[in-house]
């Protein structure tokens, strides 16, 4: 990529810089990731990354576009392809599962981000990320319930924060044992645990 990263088009520029951040994301603490440290990624001088965002900020604002449009691009297909709502709730799941596995740097951004004193533009991106997923869950959850899936019962507010602290934790797990490949393995066991929770009893 550091030849090639001389000779493209602005577009697939700034796209080569996303993903040289989310790789570089996922061998050190991102909040230590300088625009120096990007660049030399790239096999570019700062200036010629400067030429394509003002700023740190600038780049760290494209990066969480990315993973916003990516993500939930993929949530969503994964949902409407699904024969009903427990299905769709598997399907999103083991999908941001093989996402957060395709790119280990994400969640370490996404935790930096949010661990950032003051309000910050890439900060609210996250939490703007992280309320559409929910209002996605929440929607699934309550057809499940209208289709007798899942308990009548159910708080699909608290279901849904649970689902997202449920990838949260794995992902955690993985980090802390330094195996990627872990959150693949440990996912439909603990998907399974989290459907006996909210299902409909038979």
């Amino acid at each position: 990529m550091n030849g090639r990263a001389r000779h493209l088009p602005a577009d697939e520029r700034r796209a080569a810089t996303v993903e040289a951040v989310i790789d570089l994301a996922a061998e050190q603490n991102p909040s230590d990731i300088t625009t120096m440290a990007i660049a030399q990624r790239m096999g570019l001088t700062q200036g010629a990354l400067f030429r394509h965002f003002p700023s740190k900020d600038a780049i760290l604002q494209a990066v969480m576009s990315w993973v916003t449009e990516r993500l939930l691009t993929r949530v969503d297909k994964a949902a409407e392809e699904a024969a009903s709502p427990v299905t769709a709730l598997e399907a999103v799941f083991m999908t941001h599962i093989d996402f957060v596995s395709a790119h280990p740097g994400v969640p370490r951004m996404l935790f930096g981000e949010l661990q950032r004193p003051g309000e910050t533009l890439p900060k609210r991106m996250v939490q703007t990320l992280i309320r559409r997923y929910g209002e996605q869950l929440h929607i699934l959850l309550e057809t499940g319930k209208t289709r007798g899936e899942l308990r009548p019962d159910l708080d699909s507010d608290a279901a849904a924060t649970l689902f997202i602290g449920t990838i949260q934790g794995l992902v955690m797990q993985s980090m802390l044992a330094g195996d990627v490949a872990r959150i693949r393995r440990d996912a439909p066991g603990v998907f399974a645990i989290y459907l006996r929770g909210i299902g409909a009893a038979s």
